[in-house]
């Protein structure tokens, strides 16, 4: 392998992360202004907060359409173009309705981004190197949410009424970059050959990922069966997908259900519930974003070292200890202290299991014909638990408390570790067809 070429395509397409990261966290600094601004109720607080995830369902449901259809680079294109429009609509928004319409938009591109980009990686990334350049994505997630936190702070730090639209503005500069680094990104071969499309460009791009075995990667390929279209469509609910199905379903409520996107949105209302003044809780969250990005980092080192299920034994012990000792500290009420503490371990172990693992883990069960819908039913999956969570929050917060919501997510990753104790497979140092071997009943 070419490895810097080959790598810096992965890298260009992981941008589609960091606009994923940084439009997903950016609203936490600016929801308290804006529910003041527009004088919303709770439920249309939430529902404001919510609805860039609402979009990103519907972007992850549809997410395989023009994946499949178009091409993965050419959606890649489009995603990019709905993240400028998106920036720009709500730093300009002049009524709450065209604020949400340009959110919603915004949700939409993080949801066909975080089906398309997974899969584009995996299907240029050799067996050996293939964890760490799919993990390059969650990376790039991570390191979208510690900018925007960052310049959430900054920006804060200013003060002045119309701070949130700068706030939410300002993601239009790394999205018009994707937009022209994607100039130089190939459209991947695997999708190229499966699809009878420019098989000489397939074969130029597996060149330069493996100079002297591409022929056999060719081979391979195209042993594969061929995708089909209009109503002979390799259907993905068949009984012998039950099992990476089962795996991807499973694995993405897990995500969620950890708590991790109620910390990332609401990261200062939950400092403020646990006593901090304002100004030191939107600080804290910069925190969370830099240990975010260190222990991702350190699982990139990891993942293809020791794998995808000994990362996930080791993070869900270690939510378990913290969610409990969080739940714990808001029943006792021992001060904003002890919640930032166990929050910032609980962000390492996540950042070093189901952050880095999610997404190189759906993107490599399922076979090629099904990729990009196996994709999107994880990303799906992911993405509606993440809208319920943000949705109902503010409400559970405000009339159950911190105890209970941490003690259910601790609950909740008691049973993610039977999951990954009893079912979830290795699939490190192992070629896209040979797991599919492994997983999918033929």
């Amino acid at each position: 392998m070419r490895n810097n070429i080959v790598f810096f395509w992965a890298f260009v397409v992981a941008l589609g992360g960091f606009l994923f990261g940084f439009d997903t966290a950016v609203i936490s600094g600016a929801e308290q202004d804006i529910q003041q601004y527009w004088h919303l109720t709770a439920m249309q607080h939430g529902f404001t907060v919510s609805i860039a995830l609402i979009g990103t369902v519907l972007g992850a449901l549809g997410g395989s359409l023009p994946s499949d259809r178009l091409g993965r680079r050419a959606t890649l294109l489009l995603v990019a173009l709905v993240y400028l429009v998106s920036a720009v609509g709500t730093a300009m928004a002049g009524n709450w309705y065209l604020f949400l319409l340009c959110r919603f938009a915004g949700g939409l591109g993080v949801g066909a981004s975080s089906v398309t980009a997974p899969v584009y990686i995996s299907e240029i990334a050799p067996a050996q190197y293939r964890g760490r350049m799919v993990a390059l994505f969650q990376f790039n997630v991570v390191f979208g949410i510690l900018i925007s936190y960052l310049s959430n702070y900054l920006i804060g730090a200013q003060g002045g009424e119309n701070a949130w639209r700068l706030m939410l503005g300002i993601q239009a500069l790394p999205a018009g970059l994707f937009l022209l680094l994607l100039r130089w990104v190939p459209e991947s071969p695997r999708w190229l050959l499966l699809h009878g499309k420019n098989q000489a460009a397939a074969v130029k791009t597996l060149q330069l990922i493996n100079p002297t075995g591409y022929q056999d990667d060719m081979n391979i390929i195209r042993q594969a069966p061929q995708p089909l279209s209009g109503a002979g469509a390799e259907k993905l609910f068949s009984g012998k997908y039950r099992t990476p199905i089962m795996l991807a379903v499973l694995f993405a409520m897990f995500n969620q259900v950890s708590g991790i996107n109620a910390i990332i949105y609401y990261a200062p209302r939950i400092f403020e519930m646990s006593g901090l003044g304002a100004g030191s809780s939107l600080l804290s969250t910069v925190g969370i974003g830099i240990v975010n990005f260190v222990f991702t980092l350190t699982a990139i080192r990891f993942i293809d070292r020791i794998g995808r299920r000994q990362l996930m034994r080791i993070g869900t012990v270690g939510l378990i200890i913290t969610l409990g000792m969080v739940a714990v500290a808001f029943y006792r009420h021992t001060g904003g202290l002890v919640v930032v503490s166990c929050l910032l371990i609980y962000i390492a172990f996540f950042a070093f299991s189901q952050g880095a693992v999610i997404w190189v883990f759906i993107s490599e069960i399922f076979p090629n014909q099904v990729r990009a819908k196996g994709q999107t039913l994880g990303s799906f999956t992911h993405w509606i638990m993440a809208a319920i969570i943000a949705f109902t929050f503010p409400y559970l917060a405000a009339h159950i408390g911190g105890g209970h919501i941490f003690l259910f997510f601790c609950v909740m990753m008691v049973l993610q570790l039977l999951f990954v104790w009893k079912w979830m497979p290795e699939t490190k140092g192992q070629t896209l067809e040979q797991i599919e071997m492994n997983i999918v009943v033929h």
